[in-house]
């Protein structure tokens, strides 16, 4: 008999999973918007109540709520509020550039812990950080640096 592998060996990957309030309005926001595609689903007569989405190597899962969950938050309580996903990107300002062109809101891109950082919330106020490797000094944003130095 063979030994189970090794549970470093057997995980895969984590992939986050958000609970949405509208599901259209969440496709939306991450296929038409930040250029995810769709690759998983579950409908359940004609709706689709989950999805598996995925950008490059980077993956995600969207649920419609249901009433129950919701009527049992906190008051006051929203579904992403204090969730935050950080992908790990080649090129983080062309990522800024290029859902911004898509009418999607972000922040200006700005060096963190050597990474240039773009931000932005979707519908359900889960917190997208977009990040890719730079050697140009912390705190700086993208503003205040020459197109050559951005490197693109």
């Amino acid at each position: 008999m063979n030994a189970p592998p090794s549970p470093e060996a057997n995980v895969k990957c984590a992939v986050p999973f958000f609970c949405v309030t509208d599901m259209e309005r969440s496709l939306r926001y991450y296929v038409d918007g930040l250029g995810f595609a769709r690759t998983n689903q579950w409908v359940v007569n004609g709706e689709m109540r989950w999805c598996w989405l995925k950008l490059g190597g980077a993956a995600l899962m969207l649920q419609s709520c249901g009433k129950k969950m919701l009527d049992s938050m906190p008051e006051g309580a929203k579904l992403g509020q204090g969730v935050s996903i950080w992908f790990q990107c080649e090129d983080a300002i062309a990522i800024y550039r290029d859902v911004q062109s898509r009418g999607i809101e972000a922040s200006e891109p700005q060096v963190g812990n050597g990474l240039w950082d773009t931000a932005l919330s979707d519908p359900d106020g889960y917190r997208l950080h977009f990040e890719s490797p730079t050697d140009v000094p912390e705190e700086t944003k993208l503003s205040e640096v020459q197109p050559v130095q951005q490197g693109i």
